[in-house]
């Protein structure tokens, strides 16, 4: 009998679908609902005009969203990056990867975030074959695939406490191999953002692209992990030994809630069928420079600029708020 091979896609394959898990009053976002909602609004609106939108929540958007499906369910937050499905396919077919969510290592309440997931394909507004991991913790913001074996995560993350112990990193990545149809795990060793919750999601640092392209985030010496991440990606190589083209965004200026540093990054992208969105902080030049940069690795997608600093006051970002399905 034949032997089956899945593989994780990447993110610039085309899309059926994305999912927006709308902020509501129950959320961390209550005190600044109105602010927020403007921002889903303009998220919905771009995704909208190029794919349909799953969105899910306990009450509909308004104004309603066009092209877009309610599924109304009780949640605890919005982060759709982390609780919902991860996607490979397997011989032609979708399968639909359910991991436990736990609030980035139990720091947050997530059980009905948790649960959205079967919820959805219940209703079958997801379909596809649904596999079961609930059993082990993985947010879909650890993980960036190139599409053809190579599966990237940071070691910061997978062997953070109050997820997965006591596993090592030799069981963890045999698991991804298995479930995500992976030739090889890069794990990458450095890079981290002053008020991250997620222990170094690599969607917030490193981002994977057509034709062996890696865009990452970049700092001068007051950001010695990030410099060493830099080095890293330097000395990686394809599978068939070549270099990677590196290139490099800015890490915006610092932004602060009440003292606090927040983890604005310009990596947090989402791409789209024929669009990358991407978040940006009220820093023109720096704005400027990231999305050129960014139209540089995605040269036949309309790069948008998002307002993101209502999104990073919860210490998030755009990719981060969505997660899109094939």
């Amino acid at each position: 009998m034949k032997e089956k091979k899945r593989r994780m896609k990447a993110e610039w394959e085309p899309q059926r679908c994305v999912q927006l898990t709308w902020p509501h009053a129950q959320t961390d976002w209550a005190s600044m609902l109105p602010e927020i909602s403007a921002v889903y609004q303009a998220m919905a609106h771009q995704i909208s005009l190029r794919e349909p939108l799953l969105i899910v929540g306990p009450t509909a958007p308004q104004p309603p969203v066009p092209n877009a499906t309610f599924a109304a369910l009780d949640t605890n937050d919005t982060w759709a990056r982390d609780h919902g499905f991860i996607t490979v396919e397997e011989d032609g077919q979708l399968v639909l990867l359910d991991f436990q969510f736990n609030g980035w290592g139990q720091k947050f309440r997530a059980d009905l975030d948790n649960a959205l997931n079967r919820q959805l394909f219940d209703l079958g507004l997801l379909t596809g074959q649904y596999e079961s991991h609930l059993d082990f913790v993985l947010e879909g913001g650890s993980l960036e695939s190139d599409g053809r074996g190579t599966v990237f995560t940071t070691a910061c993350c997978l062997l953070a406490p109050h997820r997965n112990q006591p596993l090592s990193r030799q069981d963890i990545e045999s698991r991804l191999k298995l479930w995500l149809g992976a030739d090889r795990i890069v794990w990458l060793e450095h890079g981290s953002l002053l008020g991250d919750d997620t222990d170094g999601h690599i969607d917030t640092l490193v981002r994977i692209c057509p034709d062996d392209t890696i865009v990452y985030t970049g700092a001068d010496s007051d950001h010695p992990d990030l410099l060493l991440m830099e080095r890293e990606l330097q000395s990686l190589r394809t599978l068939d030994g070549r270099p990677y083209r590196l290139l490099r965004v800015p890490l915006p200026r610092p932004v602060y809630d009440d003292g606090d540093r927040l983890p604005a990054t310009y990596a947090n992208y989402l791409v789209l069928n024929g669009a990358v969105l991407v978040p940006t902080y009220a820093q023109p030049d720096l704005d400027h420079e990231a999305m050129t940069t960014i139209q540089q690795a995605y040269p036949d997608r309309q790069v948008v600029g998002i307002d993101c600093r209502a999104v990073v006051r919860q210490h998030g970002s755009l990719h981060c708020c969505t997660m899109q399905y094939y």
